[in-house]
């Protein structure tokens, strides 16, 4: 017997599983506000050097002081990091006969403030030679997300879903308004990167166990409208970020909303499939029965037993505790983690490579991070039609395609032309979201229920070192313009080779040992549901 005929008797989707959908929704909406919290709280205004106001200098216009202590960039504009070493009068006059000697910033900088009252890049000197910093601040928090993917993974494993979930809500809440009191940019960066780690556990923690109580034809709607909270909190940022313009109220008024979902975690369930996977058939017959009274399928409660439910074909040993190390053991385990691994890599390196460059476009930064957001929307409700359609594997491939097309044609289109490579962008944009949306549903139901939540983290940690360089990926245009687009074109592209390699899930029962992989014999998964068998080929 498989979990899912139990599941299909109480009704795989009523009241019970709305419920947990609901909490997830509301618990996510600061994960993806702190992912693109860079974009705003690290965002560098314009700026120049700080002018001496002594001697006669002081009884000129400011544009006056401007034209004989800055020296001019190409665009005409006076540069942000260079000055003269001692005041060019002469070129009042428009006359070059004086020698100029050009020297770094010497008395700090005058910032722009009609955008942003403050950012961390005013807050501690982050631009021109220490603009690499800036960058770094988000490179060291997506590390901490990895770290943390990594270890959520495993212990969610190891001690529960429900438990490690409450640990990401307080371990994130905390470090995240610690943050925002920041006091330097190195205790900012620790700050952050644990930040990362704590906050990292709530995706893939509650991505798991919405799949794992949900039966096989509902399982593409709940990844959908999973992802559709992160649209929801991406297209919301910019206003919370355009009404908050100080970076240390804006990371405060993001992290917040954590205390709802600390507060509604009460009525989260832990995942029945992992109890039973565990050997702990009391408890998982504890939450069936929620389930089946709350979807009010009483009739079939009294025949969920902890005696039926030790029946559940899971042929490995239920004291057995499970590792990362069980995701290389085995051939065909192996091969799964190492395709999914370097999917998620191209596929997070690809989606916030696109979204961390909205200022690359010339365009305003609210507008272009809420466009980004609302592309979204469309994007996963195709999402939502394709899964069936035309199946996981081919969405995911597509997707990534269409991500590839588009950095392509931006590469050529001239930077004299911002509103086109804008839209282009936000095309691409809409594909890489299609392509995030559909790699962690496609994911979850490759693994087995004894080491889906490690494969998850480890997935999610591949993902994260993606992101964590896309920032660095991005000041390659330093090196050439067009090299940051070209090296995302290049893993978006391999991402799609590799995810045509993986084996398709779609209406197929979820796997729940590794030996249902492992199957040397068969070489599928058998799911015995309606009258009819399933096979899916690994």
């Amino acid at each position: 017997m498989k979990f899912e005929h139990v599941l299909s008797d109480i009704n795989g989707f009523g009241r019970f599983q709305i419920l947990i959908i609901t909490i997830s929704f509301v618990s996510r909406f600061s994960l993806p506000c702190h992912f693109i919290l860079g974009n705003f709280i690290a965002a560098v205004p314009a700026h120049h050097c700080a002018l001496d106001d002594t001697g006669v200098i002081q009884n000129l216009t400011q544009e006056q002081r401007l034209t004989v202590s800055l020296p001019v960039q190409e665009d005409g504009t006076p540069s942000s990091c260079k000055m003269f070493l001692e005041p060019q009068f002469h070129l009042l006059n428009n006359s070059n006969d004086s020698d100029q000697v050009i020297v770094p910033c010497q008395n700090g900088w005058v910032y722009d403030n009609s955008t942003f009252k403050s950012t961390i890049a005013t807050e501690w000197d982050l631009v021109c030679d220490r603009k690499w910093q800036n960058k770094a601040a988000a490179t060291v928090f997506f590390i901490g997300v990895t770290f943390g993917a990594l270890a959520f993974g495993s212990l969610s494993d190891r001690f529960g879903r429900k438990i490690m979930l409450l640990v990401a809500y307080i371990s994130g809440m905390i470090f995240g308004i610690a943050s925002a009191f920041s006091t330097s940019f190195t205790m900012f960066a620790v700050l952050r990167f644990f930040t990362g780690f704590g906050i990292t556990g709530i995706v893939i923690v509650s991505a798991v166990l919405s799949v794992e109580w949900v039966d096989i034809e509902h399982r593409k709607l709940v990844g959908v409208l999973d992802s559709l909270s992160w649209t929801f909190a991406n297209a919301m940022i910019p206003a919370i970020a355009y009404n908050v313009t100080d970076w240390r109220w804006l990371t405060v008024a993001v992290t917040s909303p954590l205390a709802l979902a600390i507060l509604a975690w009460r009525w989260t369930p832990e995942s029945a499939r992992w109890l039973i996977a565990n050997g702990r058939f009391e408890k998982a017959n504890f939450y069936l029965q929620q389930c089946a009274q709350m979807n009010q399928k009483e009739e079939f409660a009294l025949k969920i037993t902890p005696e039926t439910l030790s029946s559940i074909n899971v042929n490995e040993r239920k004291d057995r505790t499970y590792s990362y190390l069980d995701l290389v053991r085995t051939p065909k385990i192996r091969r799964l983690a190492l395709l999914t691994g370097f999917l998620w890599y191209g596929v997070a390196t690809t989606f916030y490579g696109i979204s961390f460059n909205i200022t690359g476009f010339g365009l305003n930064i609210y507008l272009t991070q809420f466009v980004y957001g609302a592309i979204e929307v469309p994007a996963k409700l195709s999402v939502y039609y394709l899964l069936d359609k035309v199946g996981r594997r081919n969405t995911q491939v597509g997707s990534l395609l269409g991500a590839v097309i588009c950095l392509a044609i931006n590469i050529f289109i001239p930077r004299e032309m911002p509103v086109f490579r804008t839209v282009v962008a936000v095309l691409g944009k809409g594909c890489s979201s299609a392509s995030f949306s559909t790699v962690v549903l496609y994911c979850s139901e490759l693994f087995p229920t004894v080491v889906r939540q490690n494969g998850m983290g480890y997935n999610s940690s591949m993902g994260r070192l993606g992101v964590s360089l896309a920032p660095l990926i991005l000041l390659l245009d330093e090196v050439w313009r067009d090299l940051p687009q070209v090296l995302l074109c290049l893993i978006a592209l391999l991402a799609a080779l590799l995810a045509g390699m993986l084996p398709e899930t779609r209406g197929l029962c979820l796997p729940e040992t590794i030996q249902d992989i492992e199957d040397e014999q068969k070489g599928y998964v058998q799911c015995g549901l309606c009258g009819m068998d399933i096979y899916a080929v690994i």
